[in-house]
């Protein structure tokens, strides 16, 4: 074994590799491939996959179809809230109807969907509902204070990126 390596290492000693030309031109197309899929000795290291960011780390990982960042920081970033369904597939999680102990007669509804398998800022986007009661026990349509939906993205977002660096600082 060790023979054969020593063999490879000698029929490579001498060898005249030069560095591609900086100003070698590409086909557009030949181009918008390489920016889109990368290529095998670029920054992107053997990437033999249709999809440039696969192995971005907490992307699908435990087998679910969103970033795995997103998802647990959603689900921690809630969990006062019942929740109705939850899809890791489809990266929709939907809450059940949830009244404040200090509001009885308010009550708010979470549809939160992770639309991306990458830590982003436009990868989660969060919808909330809110219902008042009136006077005779009817639960009504409300409107929901201006910049709720986002508070709530930022904290998910900001959870999310705290999970990735406790889980990058744990991998070094």
């Amino acid at each position: 074994m060790f023979a054969g390596l020593a063999l490879l290492l000698a029929a490579c000693q001498g060898a005249d590799v030069q560095p591609p030309d900086i100003g070698q031109e590409f086909d557009p197309k030949d181009l918008r491939d390489r920016q889109k899929y990368g290529t095998v000795f670029g920054n992107d290291a053997f990437v033999f996959s249709t999809e440039r960011r696969r192995d971005e780390p907490g992307a699908g990982a435990a087998g679910i179809g969103v970033n795995a960042y997103l998802w647990r920081a959603t689900l921690e970033t809630i969990d006062f809230v019942p929740l109705a369904s939850a899809d890791p597939f489809g990266g929709l999680i939907i809450t059940e109807w949830y009244q404040p102990a200090e509001a009885p007669d308010e009550r708010f509804k979470l549809n939160i969907l992770i639309r991306d398998r990458v830590l982003r800022a436009d990868a989660v986007k969060v919808s909330v509902f809110r219902q008042v009661r009136t006077p005779d026990g009817e639960w009504v349509d409300a409107p929901v204070a201006p910049g709720t939906a986002r508070a709530l993205e930022d904290k998910i977002l900001t959870r999310a990126r705290e999970l990735r660096i406790v889980a990058v600082q744990a991998g070094s």
